[in-house]
């Protein structure tokens, strides 16, 4: 089969890779019918290399049809249409019980101290083939997979396995009083969408913050107070200045380890990327990697006794974090991979014909799966804010 396939920075192919086949009785097997492109895909062609290996099939957003199931697979059979989450886990263990799919005790990848399994997503998270291909091999698929109706465009039911959930997880995360005021640092296509989710659900005021002139109009489009970065010498200061000098309740940092600033950060992402496979790790896994411009904004905007929501994935284990400023303001953090099964029955509902998040038009670019490498290209130069592949 065909499958966009990892050799290096910034070196995507589509290379001819073996069809997956069932290797454990809970396994499945769809046929990708769409694949989307992730931000978080972009750690991995721009800063994360070093934990990837040459020939990893890429790709964790997949909608598709299924081929085959094993035998203790008894709620799917060949033909149904699913979306699969991201993650990988099993439903039923201790972690799953409580909504935290993302560290289920299953599937976690122990070796490395990390949480559960993820698709197409580094040796961290299990080296597991990802989706960005003509088929996927589904672990688990007695419990992942949620079943869609056969009839609706891919793009309605797609972004069940990442954005949605991601998103939601974002706003709920941010505990925005009813009435209150979020900013979003990033609106990029979680950022987006938790805009949209936030203002459905009741918040008075959503300031949406970036520097690309695309994303800051399609935000105005659905009402968020779109705010272009490059025109505030200090935007914590301005956005102050819109929720009367005390700063918004509640803010999303949904950029993340690939902020602008932080030239020493910066210097060690990228030497990461010629060093030999050990020493890139422990560069990676080891130090501050991250530029942490959008998580000191977010902690210098934040009004005093507000709340921030990290969904922008971080990966450096030596970060420095102002921590007098974050007991001092008392601030609330909160973080996480979204545990996708965990909010799909709340978001559900809203995937309708009146569609009130916009989920039809959410793709701005849907490419063949031949075209991937132009695709990451056109996303990490932010020339599209969502691209949808179709193998």
């Amino acid at each position: 089969m065909k499958a966009a396939v990892w050799h290096g920075k910034r070196d995507v192919r589509v290379d001819q890779v073996p069809d997956p086949t069932l290797q454990e009785p809970t396994d499945a097997v769809i046929r990708v019918t769409s694949s989307g492109l992730c931000g978080s895909d972009l750690h991995l062609y721009e800063v994360l290399g070093a934990l990837m290996t040459p020939g990893d099939v890429l790709g964790h957003e997949p909608i598709g049809v299924v081929e085959e199931v094993g035998p203790e697979v008894r709620n799917l059979k060949p033909g149904d249409r699913v979306v699969v989450p991201f993650q990988i886990a099993c439903g039923s263990c201790y972690m799953c019980e409580r909504g935290l799919q993302t560290q289920c005790e299953t599937t976690q990848v122990r070796g490395e101290k990390a949480g559960a399994a993820l698709f197409g997503y580094t040796k961290l998270y299990g080296s597991v083939p990802g989706a960005q291909a003509e088929y996927l091999r589904v672990p688990q698929a007695h419990y992942g997979p949620i079943k869609v109706p056969e009839d609706a465009p891919d793009d309605r039911y797609l972004y069940l396995s990442d954005v949605l959930p991601t998103a939601w997880q974002a706003v709920e995360y941010a505990d925005v009083p009813p009435g209150g005021t979020l900013a979003v640092l990033g609106l990029g296509p979680i950022g987006d969408m938790a805009c949209r989710i936030a203002l459905h659900r009741g918040a008075g005021q959503v300031i949406g913050i970036d520097l690309v002139p695309e994303r800051l109009e399609r935000a105005r489009a659905r009402g968020v107070q779109a705010m272009d970065l490059t025109r505030y010498p200090d935007i914590a200061a301005a956005v102050r200045d819109r929720t009367a000098g005390r700063g918004p309740d509640s803010v999303i940092d949904a950029v993340g380890m690939e902020a602008h600033g932080g030239n020493v950060s910066r210097l060690l992402q990228n030497l990461s990327a010629f060093l030999p496979g050990k020493a890139a790790e422990k560069v990676v896994t080891k130090a501050g990697v991250d530029r942490m411009a959008a998580l000191y904004a977010a902690i210098d905007m934040v009004r005093r006794g507000g709340t921030i929501s990290l969904t922008g994935v971080y990966g450096g284990m030596a970060d420095p974090m102002p921590m007098m400023t974050v007991f001092d303001k008392q601030i609330q953090l909160r973080m996480g991979q979204a545990n996708v099964r965990r909010w799909v029955p709340e978001i559900l509902p809203l995937l309708t014909e009146e569609d009130p998040l916009g989920v039809d038009g959410f793709a701005t670019h849907h490419v063949p799966l031949d075209e991937a490498p132009e695709a990451y290209r056109m996303f990490q130069h932010k020339e599209a804010v969502k691209v949808v592949m179709r193998p």
